[in-house]
Protein backbone atom coordinates (compact mmCIF):
# COMPACT_ATOMS: atom_id res chain seq x y z
CA UNK A 1 0.00 0.00 0.00
CA UNK A 2 1.53 3.46 -1.06
CA UNK A 3 0.39 5.49 2.07
CA UNK A 4 0.94 9.37 2.41
CA UNK A 5 1.05 11.16 6.42
CA UNK A 6 0.91 14.52 6.81
CA UNK A 7 2.39 15.68 10.21
CA UNK A 8 0.88 19.45 11.43
CA UNK A 9 3.84 20.23 13.29
CA UNK A 10 7.68 21.14 12.51
CA UNK A 11 9.58 17.70 12.32
CA UNK A 12 12.53 19.62 14.07
CA UNK A 13 10.43 20.55 17.26
CA UNK A 14 9.72 17.17 19.44
CA UNK A 15 6.55 16.63 20.25
CA UNK A 16 4.02 13.80 21.17
CA UNK A 17 2.33 14.00 17.55
CA UNK A 18 5.58 14.02 15.91
CA UNK A 19 6.72 11.13 17.52
CA UNK A 20 3.66 9.45 17.30
CA UNK A 21 3.66 9.85 13.11
CA UNK A 22 7.43 8.75 13.20
CA UNK A 23 6.67 5.59 14.74
CA UNK A 24 3.96 4.59 12.72
CA UNK A 25 5.58 5.64 9.70
CA UNK A 26 7.97 3.14 10.75
CA UNK A 27 6.19 0.90 11.68
CA UNK A 28 4.47 0.62 8.10
CA UNK A 29 7.58 0.50 6.87
CA UNK A 30 8.60 -2.65 8.40
CA UNK A 31 5.87 -3.96 7.45
CA UNK A 32 6.82 -3.82 3.91
CA UNK A 33 4.66 -0.66 3.18
CA UNK A 34 5.52 2.47 1.14
CA UNK A 35 5.41 5.48 3.14
CA UNK A 36 5.91 9.73 2.63
CA UNK A 37 5.59 12.12 5.50
CA UNK A 38 5.12 15.67 4.75
CA UNK A 39 6.07 18.26 7.87
CA UNK A 40 7.06 21.34 8.30
CA UNK A 41 10.93 21.46 8.58
CA UNK A 42 13.91 24.10 8.31
CA UNK A 43 16.22 23.64 5.44
CA UNK A 44 19.00 22.73 7.28
CA UNK A 45 17.07 19.43 9.40
CA UNK A 46 18.03 16.25 8.46
CA UNK A 47 15.00 14.32 7.57
CA UNK A 48 14.41 10.46 7.34
CA UNK A 49 14.46 9.30 3.42
CA UNK A 50 10.55 8.74 4.30
CA UNK A 51 9.63 12.67 5.46
CA UNK A 52 9.53 15.08 2.49
CA UNK A 53 9.98 19.04 3.76
CA UNK A 54 6.83 21.68 3.06
CA UNK A 55 8.94 24.43 4.31
CA UNK A 56 10.04 26.38 7.11
CA UNK A 57 7.37 26.34 9.81
CA UNK A 58 6.02 29.32 11.72
CA UNK A 59 4.76 29.55 15.70
CA UNK A 60 1.43 30.14 16.18
CA UNK A 61 -0.64 29.91 19.82
CA UNK A 62 -2.88 26.89 19.43
CA UNK A 63 -4.69 24.78 22.45
CA UNK A 64 -2.33 26.47 25.00
CA UNK A 65 0.61 26.42 23.83
CA UNK A 66 3.07 27.09 21.07
CA UNK A 67 2.95 25.19 18.43
CA UNK A 68 4.66 25.39 14.77
CA UNK A 69 3.10 25.17 11.68
CA UNK A 70 3.04 25.56 7.79
CA UNK A 71 -0.08 27.66 6.05
CA UNK A 72 -0.53 29.72 3.10
CA UNK A 73 -0.05 29.46 -0.83
CA UNK A 74 3.74 28.15 -1.00
CA UNK A 75 2.56 25.22 1.30
CA UNK A 76 -0.48 24.70 -0.89
CA UNK A 77 1.78 24.40 -4.05
CA UNK A 78 3.72 21.81 -1.99
CA UNK A 79 0.82 20.03 -1.18
CA UNK A 80 -0.56 19.40 -4.28
CA UNK A 81 3.01 18.24 -5.17
CA UNK A 82 3.52 15.82 -3.46
CA UNK A 83 -0.42 14.23 -3.50
CA UNK A 84 0.69 14.20 -7.13
CA UNK A 85 4.14 12.44 -7.08
CA UNK A 86 3.12 10.34 -4.32
CA UNK A 87 -0.20 8.71 -5.66
CA UNK A 88 -1.16 7.07 -2.51
CA UNK A 89 -4.16 4.35 -1.75
CA UNK A 90 -4.69 6.47 1.10
CA UNK A 91 -3.44 9.56 2.89
CA UNK A 92 -3.73 9.94 6.98
CA UNK A 93 -3.82 13.44 7.90
CA UNK A 94 -3.13 14.38 11.74
CA UNK A 95 -4.97 17.47 13.43
CA UNK A 96 -6.97 18.83 9.94
CA UNK A 97 -9.06 21.25 12.38
CA UNK A 98 -5.62 23.30 13.12
CA UNK A 99 -4.63 25.56 10.40
CA UNK A 100 -1.63 23.33 8.79
CA UNK A 101 -1.06 21.25 6.29
CA UNK A 102 -3.53 18.74 6.97
CA UNK A 103 -6.44 21.51 6.48
CA UNK A 104 -4.10 22.46 2.75
CA UNK A 105 -4.50 18.51 2.09
CA UNK A 106 -8.02 18.44 3.62
CA UNK A 107 -8.98 20.62 0.49
CA UNK A 108 -6.62 19.23 -2.54
CA UNK A 109 -6.60 15.65 -2.02
CA UNK A 110 -9.56 13.19 -3.82
CA UNK A 111 -9.40 9.92 -2.76
CA UNK A 112 -9.61 7.90 0.41
CA UNK A 113 -8.79 10.29 3.33
CA UNK A 114 -8.29 9.25 6.94
CA UNK A 115 -8.29 11.66 9.54
CA UNK A 116 -6.93 11.74 13.57
CA UNK A 117 -7.77 14.25 16.16
CA UNK A 118 -5.70 15.27 18.72
CA UNK A 119 -6.58 17.56 20.50
CA UNK A 120 -8.45 17.60 23.66
CA UNK A 121 -10.23 21.40 24.01
CA UNK A 122 -13.71 21.72 25.50
CA UNK A 123 -13.92 25.28 25.34
CA UNK A 124 -12.06 25.69 21.89
CA UNK A 125 -13.94 29.10 20.76
CA UNK A 126 -11.59 28.97 17.90
CA UNK A 127 -12.48 25.69 16.58
CA UNK A 128 -16.34 26.81 17.23
CA UNK A 129 -15.45 30.05 15.14
CA UNK A 130 -13.96 28.22 12.35
CA UNK A 131 -16.73 25.50 11.59
CA UNK A 132 -18.00 26.94 8.43
CA UNK A 133 -14.64 27.33 6.85
CA UNK A 134 -13.99 23.65 8.04
CA UNK A 135 -16.71 21.74 7.16
CA UNK A 136 -16.31 21.67 3.36
CA UNK A 137 -13.00 20.10 4.00
CA UNK A 138 -14.08 17.43 6.94
CA UNK A 139 -16.69 16.03 4.82
CA UNK A 140 -13.87 14.72 2.43
CA UNK A 141 -12.66 12.79 5.71
CA UNK A 142 -13.22 8.89 4.81
CA UNK A 143 -12.57 7.74 8.14
CA UNK A 144 -11.84 9.91 11.42
CA UNK A 145 -9.59 8.48 14.37
CA UNK A 146 -9.64 10.12 17.77
CA UNK A 147 -6.41 9.24 20.30
CA UNK A 148 -8.43 9.23 23.30
CA UNK A 149 -12.26 9.46 24.18
CA UNK A 150 -11.70 13.14 25.20
CA UNK A 151 -10.36 13.95 22.07
CA UNK A 152 -13.48 12.29 20.19
CA UNK A 153 -15.52 14.36 22.29
CA UNK A 154 -13.92 17.37 21.54
CA UNK A 155 -14.64 16.60 17.55
CA UNK A 156 -18.21 15.52 17.75
CA UNK A 157 -19.01 19.10 20.27
CA UNK A 158 -17.40 21.17 17.60
CA UNK A 159 -17.50 19.53 14.57
CA UNK A 160 -20.13 16.63 14.64
CA UNK A 161 -19.90 13.41 13.55
CA UNK A 162 -17.80 10.48 15.28
CA UNK A 163 -14.71 9.03 15.18
CA UNK A 164 -13.01 5.69 16.50
CA UNK A 165 -10.67 5.71 19.22
CA UNK A 166 -7.41 4.20 18.64
CA UNK A 167 -4.57 5.15 20.92
CA UNK A 168 -1.23 6.58 20.36
CA UNK A 169 1.14 3.69 20.16
CA UNK A 170 4.96 3.42 21.82
CA UNK A 171 7.47 0.72 20.78
CA UNK A 172 7.05 -1.30 24.44
CA UNK A 173 9.88 -3.52 23.79
CA UNK A 174 12.47 -0.33 23.21
CA UNK A 175 11.84 1.20 26.90
CA UNK A 176 11.35 -2.22 28.48
CA UNK A 177 14.95 -3.41 27.29
CA UNK A 178 16.99 -0.09 28.02
CA UNK A 179 19.86 -0.35 30.30
CA UNK A 180 19.11 2.27 33.41
CA UNK A 181 21.67 4.39 34.03
CA UNK A 182 23.93 4.36 37.11
CA UNK A 183 24.36 8.38 37.43
CA UNK A 184 20.72 8.66 37.14
CA UNK A 185 19.89 5.81 39.71
CA UNK A 186 19.16 6.02 43.53
CA UNK A 187 16.42 8.30 44.93
CA UNK A 188 15.74 10.02 42.28
CA UNK A 189 12.38 11.77 40.59
CA UNK A 190 12.06 12.15 36.71
CA UNK A 191 10.48 14.89 34.58
CA UNK A 192 10.42 14.90 30.68
CA UNK A 193 8.77 17.84 28.74
CA UNK A 194 9.19 21.71 27.65
CA UNK A 195 10.44 23.09 30.85
CA UNK A 196 9.47 26.77 29.78
CA UNK A 197 5.73 25.80 28.61
CA UNK A 198 3.69 26.71 31.61
CA UNK A 199 1.04 23.26 31.01
CA UNK A 200 3.51 20.71 31.12
CA UNK A 201 3.60 21.82 34.89
CA UNK A 202 7.35 22.20 36.33
CA UNK A 203 6.15 24.82 38.10
CA UNK A 204 4.02 22.55 39.93
CA UNK A 205 6.47 20.31 40.62
CA UNK A 206 9.21 22.70 41.40
CA UNK A 207 6.91 24.45 43.90
CA UNK A 208 6.39 20.68 45.63
CA UNK A 209 10.26 20.01 45.59
CA UNK A 210 10.68 21.61 49.14
CA UNK A 211 8.73 19.61 50.70
CA UNK A 212 9.96 16.58 49.38
CA UNK A 213 13.20 17.53 50.20
CA UNK A 214 12.23 17.89 53.55
CA UNK A 215 11.07 14.74 53.51
CA UNK A 216 13.75 13.17 51.80
CA UNK A 217 16.77 15.53 51.25
CA UNK A 218 18.60 12.74 49.53
CA UNK A 219 16.25 12.60 46.50
CA UNK A 220 17.60 14.38 43.23
CA UNK A 221 15.12 15.81 40.42
CA UNK A 222 15.85 14.53 36.87
CA UNK A 223 14.24 17.06 34.41
CA UNK A 224 15.08 16.37 30.63
CA UNK A 225 14.09 18.88 27.85
CA UNK A 226 14.24 22.36 26.67
CA UNK A 227 13.96 25.59 28.28
CA UNK A 228 15.70 27.88 30.55
CA UNK A 229 16.90 25.74 33.26
CA UNK A 230 17.88 29.35 35.55
CA UNK A 231 14.74 30.40 35.06
CA UNK A 232 12.42 26.88 35.77
CA UNK A 233 14.33 27.26 39.22
CA UNK A 234 14.18 30.84 40.22
CA UNK A 235 11.70 30.20 42.57
CA UNK A 236 13.55 27.38 44.63
CA UNK A 237 15.60 28.58 47.32
CA UNK A 238 19.51 28.71 46.83
CA UNK A 239 20.72 25.89 49.05
CA UNK A 240 18.03 23.52 47.20
CA UNK A 241 18.85 24.14 43.81
CA UNK A 242 21.69 21.74 43.51
CA UNK A 243 18.99 18.89 44.00
CA UNK A 244 17.12 20.20 40.55
CA UNK A 245 19.48 18.21 37.74
CA UNK A 246 19.12 20.02 34.04
CA UNK A 247 20.06 17.39 30.93
CA UNK A 248 18.72 18.86 28.38
CA UNK A 249 17.64 17.70 25.09
CA UNK A 250 18.21 13.70 25.40
CA UNK A 251 18.11 10.90 22.42
CA UNK A 252 15.04 8.42 22.19
CA UNK A 253 17.99 6.08 23.64
CA UNK A 254 18.37 8.24 26.53
CA UNK A 255 14.85 8.88 27.30
CA UNK A 256 14.12 4.90 27.80
CA UNK A 257 17.41 4.97 29.78
CA UNK A 258 16.20 8.11 32.26
CA UNK A 259 12.61 6.30 32.78
CA UNK A 260 14.44 2.90 33.00
CA UNK A 261 16.78 4.26 36.18
CA UNK A 262 13.86 7.09 37.99
CA UNK A 263 12.26 5.54 41.36
CA UNK A 264 9.20 7.60 40.51
CA UNK A 265 7.99 9.68 36.83
CA UNK A 266 6.56 12.60 37.90
CA UNK A 267 3.48 14.21 35.06
CA UNK A 268 2.46 17.36 36.42
CA UNK A 269 0.82 18.85 33.32
CA UNK A 270 -1.66 21.28 34.59
CA UNK A 271 -4.15 20.55 30.95
CA UNK A 272 -4.51 20.17 27.31
CA UNK A 273 -3.59 16.69 26.96
CA UNK A 274 -5.75 14.59 25.36
CA UNK A 275 -3.87 11.33 25.66
CA UNK A 276 0.06 11.40 27.47
CA UNK A 277 2.37 9.62 25.86
CA UNK A 278 5.17 10.32 28.37
CA UNK A 279 2.98 8.10 30.75
CA UNK A 280 2.88 5.12 28.36
CA UNK A 281 6.68 5.67 28.22
CA UNK A 282 7.57 5.38 31.23
CA UNK A 283 4.90 2.23 31.98
CA UNK A 284 6.74 0.96 29.57
CA UNK A 285 9.81 1.81 30.84
CA UNK A 286 9.16 0.03 34.65
CA UNK A 287 8.53 3.50 35.77
CA UNK A 288 6.07 3.85 38.83
CA UNK A 289 3.81 6.77 37.40
CA UNK A 290 2.50 9.29 39.37
CA UNK A 291 0.58 12.19 37.41
CA UNK A 292 -2.13 15.34 37.59
CA UNK A 293 -5.48 13.57 37.65
CA UNK A 294 -6.26 15.26 33.93
CA UNK A 295 -9.19 12.82 32.13
CA UNK A 296 -6.97 11.76 29.79
CA UNK A 297 -4.01 10.79 31.84
CA UNK A 298 -6.55 8.74 34.24
CA UNK A 299 -7.62 6.98 31.31
CA UNK A 300 -4.37 5.71 29.92
CA UNK A 301 -3.91 5.27 33.85
CA UNK A 302 -6.39 3.12 34.45
CA UNK A 303 -8.53 5.39 36.99
CA UNK A 304 -5.57 5.08 39.02
CA UNK A 305 -4.97 1.69 39.07
CA UNK A 306 -2.05 1.43 36.25
CA UNK A 307 -0.75 5.02 38.22
CA UNK A 308 -1.08 6.99 41.01
CA UNK A 309 -3.31 10.35 39.90
CA UNK A 310 -2.69 13.52 42.25
CA UNK A 311 -5.22 16.78 41.84
CA UNK A 312 -4.31 18.80 39.63
CA UNK A 313 -2.29 21.99 39.56
CA UNK A 314 -1.96 20.97 43.89
CA UNK A 315 1.54 21.13 44.86
CA UNK A 316 0.63 20.21 48.21
CA UNK A 317 -0.61 17.03 47.09
CA UNK A 318 2.01 16.46 44.62
CA UNK A 319 4.69 16.86 47.07
CA UNK A 320 2.24 14.28 50.08
CA UNK A 321 1.88 11.90 47.24
CA UNK A 322 5.24 11.81 46.11
CA UNK A 323 6.67 11.31 49.68
CA UNK A 324 4.74 8.25 50.49
CA UNK A 325 5.74 6.84 47.08
CA UNK A 326 9.08 7.05 48.00
CA UNK A 327 8.92 5.33 51.29
CA UNK A 328 6.75 2.88 49.97
CA UNK A 329 9.48 0.64 47.63
CA UNK A 330 6.44 -2.02 47.70
CA UNK A 331 3.70 0.07 46.18
CA UNK A 332 6.13 1.60 43.70
CA UNK A 333 7.02 -2.35 42.63
CA UNK A 334 2.64 -2.73 42.57
CA UNK A 335 2.62 0.11 40.17
CA UNK A 336 5.59 -0.95 38.02
CA UNK A 337 4.09 -4.40 37.98
CA UNK A 338 0.67 -3.08 36.94
CA UNK A 339 1.77 -0.32 34.58
CA UNK A 340 3.95 -3.25 32.73
CA UNK A 341 0.62 -5.27 32.13
CA UNK A 342 -1.74 -2.45 31.26
CA UNK A 343 0.83 -0.74 28.67
CA UNK A 344 0.98 -3.89 26.18
CA UNK A 345 -2.54 -2.43 24.75
CA UNK A 346 -0.82 0.70 23.59
CA UNK A 347 2.35 -1.11 21.75
CA UNK A 348 2.41 -0.60 17.76
CA UNK A 349 1.52 -4.10 17.42
CA UNK A 350 -1.91 -3.49 18.42
CA UNK A 351 -1.98 0.10 17.74
CA UNK A 352 -0.58 -0.45 13.81
CA UNK A 353 -2.88 -2.99 13.07
CA UNK A 354 -5.99 -1.12 14.05
CA UNK A 355 -4.53 1.86 12.07
CA UNK A 356 -3.88 0.00 8.96
CA UNK A 357 -7.82 -2.24 9.40
CA UNK A 358 -8.99 1.67 9.14
CA UNK A 359 -6.78 2.16 5.78
CA UNK A 360 -8.13 -1.23 4.35
CA UNK A 361 -11.93 -0.68 5.49
CA UNK A 362 -11.97 2.96 3.36
CA UNK A 363 -9.24 1.54 0.48
CA UNK A 364 -11.91 -1.40 0.08
CA UNK A 365 -14.67 1.44 -0.33
CA UNK A 366 -12.97 3.12 -2.72
CA UNK A 367 -12.48 -0.04 -4.89
CA UNK A 368 -14.79 -2.68 -3.90
CA UNK A 369 -17.48 -1.47 -1.75
CA UNK A 370 -19.17 2.09 -2.13
CA UNK A 371 -19.14 4.03 1.00
CA UNK A 372 -23.44 3.97 1.29
CA UNK A 373 -22.72 0.09 0.80
CA UNK A 374 -21.07 -0.43 4.07
CA UNK A 375 -22.58 -1.99 7.40
CA UNK A 376 -24.04 0.88 9.21
CA UNK A 377 -22.32 -0.40 12.35
CA UNK A 378 -18.44 0.28 10.90
CA UNK A 379 -19.61 3.13 8.99
CA UNK A 380 -20.26 4.40 12.73
CA UNK A 381 -17.15 3.06 14.16
CA UNK A 382 -15.06 4.93 11.36
CA UNK A 383 -16.48 8.34 11.97
CA UNK A 384 -18.24 7.86 8.49
CA UNK A 385 -20.96 10.10 7.46
CA UNK A 386 -24.58 8.92 9.11
CA UNK A 387 -27.04 7.72 6.52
Amino acid sequence: MRIGIVCPYSWDVPGGVQFHIRDLAEYFIRLGHEVSVLAPADDDTPLPPYVVSAGRAVPVPYNGSVARLNFGFLSAARVRRWLHDGAFDVVHIHEPSSPSLGLLTCWAAQGPLVATFHTSNPRSKAMIAAYSILQAALEKISARIAVSEYARRTLVEHLGGDAVVIPNGVDVDFFAKAEPKPEWQGDTIGFIGRIDEPRKGLPVLMKALPRILAARPQTRLLVAGRGDAEEAVENLPEELRSRAQFLGMVSDEDKARFLRSVDLYIAPNTGGESFGIILVEAMSAGAPVLASDLDAFAQVLDQGAAGELFANEDADALAEAAIRLLEDPARRAELRERGSAHVRRFDWSTVGADILSVYETVTDGTTAVAADERPPGLRARLGLARD
